[in-house]
């Protein structure tokens, strides 16, 4: 399940999941079915975990947290993109400037977080980096365990957001309320060609 995560990690990559990755196809699946509203929640909630951990050592280094602040006042629509935009791209020069690959990871999580409310297809940017963090945090044999549980959160959240997205009592950016647009996570599958008739 981890061989690919294994070969990047012994060619030192920077990122040791991608969208091929083994342990993440359940997750993927459910992300190309959620609406994007959905996965802006799902990605902003569980933002708040990789953003605790890079706080807890650079408490001092506010930009993460600025993404996000200023991402969820871009999916209510009370700034425009390129406010957010900024922030974004802020955090993830904090990675770059800080030589750090398991909290950079952290920071480049949090970015695409963020990013989400941009496109769908940022929100598998969240796992790739925070699950990179936690196999660089952790031996061998206890990242894997780790990974598991993380992957399992995820789904659990995303299950919840998906069955309470429209029960929320928020004002949401007008681009977001669109549910017939298609999911951009999907197209892009598709796309690849990775997708078969189910």
């Amino acid at each position: 399940m981890f061989s690919d995560v294994e070969q990047k990690l012994k060619k030192k990559n920077k990122i040791l999941f991608s969208r091929d990755s083994e342990c993440l196809q359940e997750l993927k699946m459910m992300i190309e079915q959620q609406k994007h509203r959905t996965l802006v929640m799902w990605a902003l909630d569980c933002a708040k975990v990789p953003l605790a951990q890079f706080e807890e050592k650079y408490p001092h280094e506010l930009r993460p947290r600025m993404a996000l602040e200023l991402c969820e006042a871009w999916a209510r629509g009370k700034i425009k993109m390129p406010a957010a935009k900024r922030a974004i791209l802020d955090a993830h020069a904090v990675a770059k400037e800080i030589d750090d690959s398991i909290y950079g990871a952290l920071c480049h999580a949090v970015g695409h977080a963020g990013a989400t409310v941009h496109v769908e297809t940022h929100a598998l940017g969240l796992p790739f980096y925070e699950l990179t963090s936690l196999v660089l945090r952790f031996e061998k044999d206890e990242y894997q365990k780790r990974i598991h549980e993380k992957i399992n959160y995820y789904c659990q959240r995303l299950i919840y957001w998906q069955e309470n997205i429209d029960k929320l009592d928020f004002e949401w950016a007008s681009f977001l309320m669109d549910d017939n647009r298609p999911n951009k996570e999907k197209l892009l599958n598709k796309k690849s060609g990775a997708v078969k008739d189910y």
